[in-house]
């Protein structure tokens, strides 16, 4: 259930399609100290003007529960929640949108079949969906896939329409829509974009009381509108967060892997897998891979998506050890000395041994525990 606590603006009224995209929190979720924390500073300034906080930066390792944050404040806040996720090679128009010309249905038909498909799609759009997310849905690839199909039917429109009297129509980008509309917007990883002035106009949709000069008409920023910018932590030869983007956020959060504590109690919540012994030796893993991958430059990471399925694995009765390597270690690499660097860690701290000990106990539990037909079936 979701804490009305920290609903933003509670007489406003969404409509049906904006309530879907509230995050519902699972039974699983387990509220963490960053959370709290964000909620009571956006709360406490939402109506303080000037010192109003709309921009959030979480900056952590992968796994370490940004867009799950993200999700969690759309839930809080009672605000629709949608993403953007960057890559290198965006361009203005997957920032703000673009124009399509309409092409005639005669000139349609002449088209490959997925374009004619995309067009379709955009064209019957209502326009509560952004042209990307239209063309995800529809043709069923990821957002990078999307935007640059976007810029093909472009120039395919463009060709296909020359010489006639045509009708034009924008489709605004997922940014432009949560800017309008009020949505709570996660920004995935934008120190990957290149080009200097999709960062700009980045930068201006962050303005407090700013505004977006479209090619159809200029648009303010709804005021419950919250950018979260979810970007993982720097490594090496990695490019850091743009200094102008980041000097628009007014609260930011480290996020690191959570206490052991807390990894094993979202472990349980989450797989609903009990025997404290595996869970706590498995969470001092972790910990010693996520330290031992960072310490040598290791570009893999071990998070608690890793812990999760490793447990999860356990509980459907895989060995632990083997699937050590199938769910944690081959994720962060596959090199040979890297590996051997990380099984001399574990086993510098004892962990391999215990891991032995885990497995042993695993087999004896397992041969210990009755059969059905030992009690008649029942």
């Amino acid at each position: 259930m979701n804490d009305p606590e920290y609903v933003l603006s509670p007489a406003r009224q969404l409509t049906d399609a904006e309530k879907e995209l509230v995050w519902l929190k699972p039974l699983s979720h387990k509220v963490s100290e960053e959370e709290r924390r964000i909620c009571k500073e956006i709360k406490r300034n939402w109506n303080r003007g000037e010192m109003k906080i709309t921009n959030i930066l979480l900056e952590g390792d992968a796994g370490s529960g940004k867009t799950q944050l993200a999700k969690a404040l759309s839930a809080n806040f009672g605000l629709p929640y949608t993403k953007v996720t960057c890559f290198a090679d965006m361009d203005k128009s997957d920032i703000m949108g673009a124009i399509l010309p309409v092409i005639s249905s005669e000139r349609l038909k002449k088209l490959d079949a997925d374009d004619q498909e995309a067009l379709k799609a955009l064209y019957e759009s209502d326009g509560f969906h952004s042209a990307t997310e239209v063309l995800m849905d529809v043709l069923g690839v990821t957002q990078e896939i999307a935007a640059l199909k976007m810029k093909h039917i472009l120039k395919l429109a463009a060709e296909n329409t020359e010489g006639e009297a045509v009708e034009y129509r924008f489709y605004p980008s997922e940014i432009v829509r949560a800017y309008q509309k009020g949505y709570l917007l996660e920004i995935q990883e934008p120190n990957v974009i290149r080009d200097a002035a999709v960062l700009m106009a980045l930068n201006s949709a962050l303005e407090l009381d700013g505004s977006i000069n479209l090619p159809t008409e200029i648009i303010r920023r709804h005021p419950d509108f919250i950018a979260v910018i979810t970007t993982n932590r720097s490594y090496a030869g990695s490019r850091p967060l743009n200094e102008a983007l980041r000097d628009r956020v007014q609260h930011t959060e480290k996020m690191d892997l959570p206490t052991k504590e807390v990894m094993i109690e979202r472990a349980m919540a989450k797989t609903s897998y009990e025997n404290e012994q595996v869970l706590d030796t498995f969470a001092d893993a972790i910990i010693v891979l996520d330290k031992t991958a960072r310490a040598n430059a290791i570009k893999g990471v071990a998070g608690m998506r890793s812990y999760f399925y490793w447990v999860d694995a356990v509980a459907g009765g895989a060995s632990g050890i083997e699937s050590l390597y199938h769910k944690v270690i081959y994720k962060i690499t596959t090199d040979s000395e890297e590996i051997k660097i990380l099984e001399e860690a574990l086993k510098q701290q004892g962990l391999l041994e215990r891991m032995d000990e885990v497995e042993i106990g695993l087999k004896k539990n397992k041969f210990l525990t009755p059969s059905k037909s030992e009690h008649g079936g029942k």
